[in-house]
């Protein structure tokens, strides 16, 4: 497993995680001062973001169910886990944008190469009772 948002996995394939981007940022309040360069004033952490950058080739591997849950994903608006392969932790992230490139279409109007751009935000976690539902529905779905 390369890495894992939520309950998508991506791996060698179907779903394969070439590469990503992480970004970091500070918050600073501008202080106007005539005359002078406004000095900058730290008020905390600012965004941290991950771009992931994916490709399918649902013709030959699969993926198309992948990139399904991908966008139901991002459409319930709930924070997800992230992990990387080796086990580090990435922390809660929503995913704000999902981009799709098909080339190189087949007969049925389908990408034979999907290029899929994944990105996300650090969030907070979700409250403990709409994790534990989430998890009693993955765990036991006779009683949702």
């Amino acid at each position: 497993m390369l890495m894992m948002l939520g309950p998508l996995r991506f791996e060698v394939v179907p779903f394969n995680a070439g590469s990503y981007d992480h970004g970091h940022a500070a918050g600073f309040a501008e202080k106007p001062v005539l005359g002078a360069r406004p000095p900058l004033e730290f008020v905390g952490e600012g965004p941290e973001t991950w771009t992931i950058k994916a490709k399918l080739f649902p013709e030959t591997f699969g993926g198309l169910s992948e990139l399904d849950m991908l966008y139901t994903l991002r459409a319930s608006g709930a924070p997800h886990y992230m992990m990387r392969g080796d086990g580090a932790v990435m922390g809660w992230v929503v995913i704000r944008t999902v981009t799709e490139r098909s080339s190189h279409l087949g007969a049925g109007g389908v990408g034979r190469v999907i290029d899929v751009d994944i990105e996300v935000a650090r969030s907070a976690p979700p409250a403990a009772t709409t994790f534990f539902a989430r998890l009693a529905r993955v765990f036991l779905p006779e009683l949702t």
